[in-house]
């Protein structure tokens, strides 16, 4: 007797015994990301190898995430969290905002965990118009533009700009380059001297 034929697949869609699992199977392909980015760096790192990390078919993670580039923002958003950061770092007002952006940019990064995947975007930045394009996206659009425009300041993009710039560079040669005495300065003087500097780019007229 004739079986018969099973349907095709529309155009992304993976075979029902890849996706097994739905939101658990994102979620490891997401970690699997940021630990491949962290531990090879933009370049270095592939779609197959994530997902042989995750445990899934390559298809599966273009059917989530699609592209590599893609892949990589979801791994640094994992890291920075902005939906959590920008409430956070608003909080009740323009008062402190300069303490509380350099408190948690620095804490960030001196969390191991979310320290690794930085560093891979940091210095794929340097030399991958991807990695500097998810930079840009992550630390200026969705965190600093957003904190700036909501303060009801003139120029709130180059204010972000200016302010982002400060915190990339101390990240460049705190964690980077590692150039002392600023790599070993205990975070909370860093932040008693940054922060009225970002106070003064985010809230000055």
């Amino acid at each position: 007797m004739t079986q018969p034929a099973k349907p095709r697949r529309g155009p992304g869609r993976p075979r029902q015994d890849e996706a097994d699992s739905g939101p658990g199977a994102q979620e490891r392909i997401r970690l699997a990301a940021r630990e491949e980015f962290a531990a090879r760096g933009y370049d270095k790192t592939s779609v197959r190898g994530i997902a042989k990390a995750a445990g899934v078919d390559p298809a599966l993670v273009h059917h989530y995430f699609g592209t590599k580039d893609d892949l990589f923002a979801e791994a640094i958003e994992l890291s920075m969290e902005p939906a959590l950061v920008v409430p956070a770092v608003l909080g009740e007002g323009p008062d402190g905002i300069g303490e509380r952006l350099a408190r948690y940019f620095l804490g960030i990064w001196e969390n191991p965990v979310t320290r690794a995947p930085l560093l891979a975007v940091m210095r794929s930045a340097l030399t991958h118009e991807a990695a500097a394009k998810v930079l840009r996206g992550l630390v200026l659009r969705r965190v600093l533009e957003r904190v700036a425009a909501d303060l009801d300041v003139p120029d709130p993009t180059f204010r972000a700009e200016l302010a982002a710039s400060h915190m990339v560079g101390i990240a460049i040669l705190r964690y980077v380059v590692q150039v002392e005495p600023l790599a070993s300065a205990e975070p909370e003087a860093i932040v008693a001297l940054v922060a009225p500097t970002l106070q003064r780019y985010l809230t000055e007229d």
